[in-house]
């Protein structure tokens, strides 16, 4: 993939019958979120008297370890695992975030992208707002504590409605567990329970590593309140419009989790068949780029009939690929995390399976490598349609005029980029492998955004 894109978080919260080992249990169901942000971790839970947070820039490892040197009992906690984009990697970004205000004690962690945030803050700001971030995570606390309605329910329930895009969140207020999704559904939410432990995250994954086997999708439009009281449930938005984003599937959820109710890896390995369907080229061997790749390879090899090799390894401790400033330090940064296998590699003309392709810059590098490594031939092939537009709805998608897709076409991109060739997969087949694909947001290949998006901008989303 040309420069990896930016997804922004993941969330989890926890809600106990009795007490338990909470801050625990959300190290390890954000831990199997590592992938959905790198850049800061975060809990928040509650003591007898009050709620915590900890916080700090890094990875889960990093920053929460000391939460299993000891047991720290509690019945309520969230936490969040964060990408960085507007801003920058800032502490005063990093979530879950927490107020005392006229509403009481409120905790947020919020996975998304608020699309009006600009009309939103310029409003707050006329009224005499202060903010403390850059966060549009924080715009939704401003409004709640400005909210006329007295009862924290009534007055979350009016700010849900004046916000649009995407907010997959989990909040805490004083002895209640929030979990709310937006009308849209843009990012993915479940909730689930076993032996009266309540878990609400991102992926199904966070809830596999706590054993919890009974979840559903939290509904697009839908309020969750867990407290000691049980669960209630409620819709905010009584005629939601369904626009899951598809790229979670081809890129961004773990392959072993089920988002918007899919397996994951299933469908990778139907993209991947598809677009074996489209390639009319023949190959020696199918090579996937790690980790995204891999299950549309296998779907790719299984169509094609041409063998699946292991032809890039992946190093696991060379980190995140930083930014660097010169041609040769990001060639070295991907020469650190991919290394071609000659064995593999030499004399075959290799079908090369990405993701997707931003700027071309790492898929540059990755098919000079493979040649070097005696490739006869290098076909790419990508699971994705071209990116041609910017996303606002939790996607840190460049702008129109550095995707490299508006400039070039597939010949020409190529060309750039050291390919005998490049197919992406086209739109209409990309529709074919979801199941309803109405309920799906294909904006960023389409421009087709599914609300106005004339006065948005992305970037905010933390």
């Amino acid at each position: 993939m040309g420069k990896s894109l930016g997804h922004h978080c993941g969330v989890v919260g926890v809600y106990a019958e009795t007490e338990q080992p909470i801050p625990e249990m959300l190290f390890y169901g954000l831990f199997a979120l590592q992938h959905r942000g790198q850049e800061s971790a975060g809990i928040a839970y509650r003591k007898p008297q009050e709620i915590v947070v900890y916080k700090d820039l890094g990875m889960v490892s990093t920053v929460l370890a000391r939460y299993l040197e000891e047991s720290r009992l509690s019945t309520i906690g969230i936490g969040h695992v964060r990408y960085s984009t507007l801003g920058g990697n800032r502490i005063e970004n990093a979530q879950p975030m927490l107020v005392n205000c006229n509403k009481g004690s409120i905790a947020l962690a919020h996975n998304g992208n608020i699309s009006n945030t600009i009309a939103i803050k310029d409003r707050l700001e006329d009224e005499g707002s202060i903010f403390q971030s850059t966060s549009d995570s924080e715009l939704m606390l401003h409004l709640i504590a400005r909210s006329r309605k007295p009862d924290f329910t009534e007055a979350l329930r009016e700010i849900l409605v004046y916000l649009e895009g995407a907010f997959s969140m989990v909040l805490i207020h004083d002895n209640s567990l929030v979990a709310v999704r937006d009308p849209n559904g843009f990012r993915p939410l479940y909730i689930g329970s076993k032996e009266g432990v309540n878990v609400v995250a991102s992926e199904t994954c966070a809830l596999d590593i706590l054993r919890i086997t009974d979840y559903r999708s939290v509904k697009p439009g839908e309020m969750i309140t867990i407290d000691e009281r049980g669960t209630r449930s409620e819709m905010f938005a009584s005629k939601p419009r369904i626009s899951q984003c598809v790229f979670e599937l081809i890129y961004f959820a773990r392959p072993d989790s089920y988002v918007f109710d899919q397996s994951v890896h299933l469908m990778r390995k139907r993209m991947g068949a598809a677009l074996a369907k489209c390639d009319p080229y023949e190959g020696d061997i199918v090579v996937s780029v790690p980790d995204s790749g891999n299950s549309a390879a296998l779907g790719y090899a299984e169509e094609s009939g041409i063998p699946l090799e292991q032809g890039l390894q992946r190093n696991h401790y060379a980190g995140r690929s930083f930014i660097m400033p010169t041609t040769a330090q990001r060639e070295l940064a991907v020469r650190m995390k991919l290394h071609p296998v000659k064995s593999v590699i030499t004399g075959k003309r290799v079908i090369l399976i990405d993701d997707s392709l931003v700027r071309g810059t790492t898929s540059r590098t990755l098919v000079k490598l493979i040649k070097e490594a005696g490739a006869k031939e290098v076909h790419l092939r990508l699971t994705s349609p071209e990116l041609k537009h910017p996303c606002y709805f939790g996607i840190d998608i460049p702008t129109s005029a550095e995707l490299i897709s508006n400039s070039k076409s597939p010949k020409e991109i190529a060309e750039y980029v050291g390919a005998d060739s490049v197919i992406f997969l086209p739109i209409e087949e990309l529709e074919s492998c979801v199941e309803t694909p109405r309920d799906y947001c294909f904006a960023c290949f389409s421009g087709s955004y599914p609300i106005d998006v004339t006065n948005s901008r992305g970037g905010l989303a933390e």
